[in-house]
């Protein structure tokens, strides 16, 4: 599982804006940073990823939008879980 752990944003502030995002896969001792388009072809290649919120992971999906853009989902309702987490 990846978890992306910090975001860039980049001429607004909602997740449409995210331009980069820091991430971690704990199990295979792997960090790194990917563009919006690095983490939409990811996950839609089938692969999980996830942002933790303290108490459970929420799943991050990929927004079919011109361009595609990422956006996490908790109980079936949009959250902000991705843009609470740190800038860098």
């Amino acid at each position: 599982m990846v978890y992306i752990t910090e975001i860039r944003l980049s001429g607004g502030s909602d997740s449409q804006h995210i331009t980069h995002v820091k991430w971690i896969q704990p199990s295979q001792g792997r960090a790194g940073t990917a563009t919006r388009a690095e983490m939409v072809q990811y996950i839609r290649g089938g692969s999980p990823v996830s942002v933790a919120d303290g108490f459970r992971n929420v799943e991050v999906q990929v927004v079919d939008a011109d361009p595609p853009h990422i956006r996490t989902v908790a109980d079936g309702r949009e959250t902000n879980n991705l843009l609470e987490l740190p800038r860098f």
